[in-house]
């Protein structure tokens, strides 16, 4: 069932008319459906088109509606209102909803690129950080002494203990840990830390 644009609108029903159809309709009446829906299909879709905007779209809406007022005939009751401001209200919020729905995604891809886009930033930020730290902590390693610079290299960035340390360089322990600890208070001093 595709609802189509038409040039010209259908006479308005008379009063009662569009009622006693859905009475019909709520008994599984098809052809009732089928006056029905060329008696309002038009309005319906006018509707939409004036909420929704997209063609496709509304079309698309207005079809759910003209399904859901085949589904739903029973549940009209004529004490509240007409059947034609009955189905307009149908109209009226399945359009709404679509709008909604659609800018309820909108939003969503929006803070979906947002968050992406920081968190690019955020790993190129920590990579240009990473590299100014290994740059700064390098040129502190070169103001320390050949002695201090050899225990430190080993004991932290070859990952050596103390002892292999004392005996690569073939000192005793207590000088080795004296280099480290004076080259480590060097570099902190250059490298700006707090004690």
């Amino acid at each position: 069932m595709r609802v189509a644009a038409r040039d010209g609108q259908s006479p308005a029903p008379r009063s009662g008319v569009l009622e006693a159809l859905l009475d019909r309709i709520s008994r599984g009446d098809q052809e009732a459906f089928e006056h029905l829906y060329t008696a309002v299909a038009g309005a319906v879709l006018g509707l939409v088109r004036r909420v929704v905007r997209d063609p496709a779209q509304s079309e698309e809406v207005a079809q759910d509606v003209l399904i859901e007022v085949w589904r739903c005939a029973a549940r009209f009751d004529p004490e509240q209102g007409s059947a034609m401001a009955w189905i307009m209200t149908m109209a009226h919020r399945r359009a709404v909803d679509r709008v909604r729905s659609a800018q309820a995604a909108a939003d969503r891809e929006h803070r979906v690129g947002l968050r992406d886009r920081e968190r690019a930033f955020d790993e190129v930020t920590e990579q240009v950080e990473r590299r100014l730290e290994r740059e700064q902590v390098r040129r502190c390693l070169e103001r320390l002494t050949e002695l201090q610079h050899e225990s430190v290299t080993l004991a932290y960035y070859r990952g050596y203990t103390y002892q292999e340390t004392a005996k690569l360089l073939g000192v005793a322990l207590g000088t080795v840990k004296t280099r480290l600890r004076d080259g480590l208070i060097r570099l902190r001093d250059c490298l700006g830390v707090a004690s």
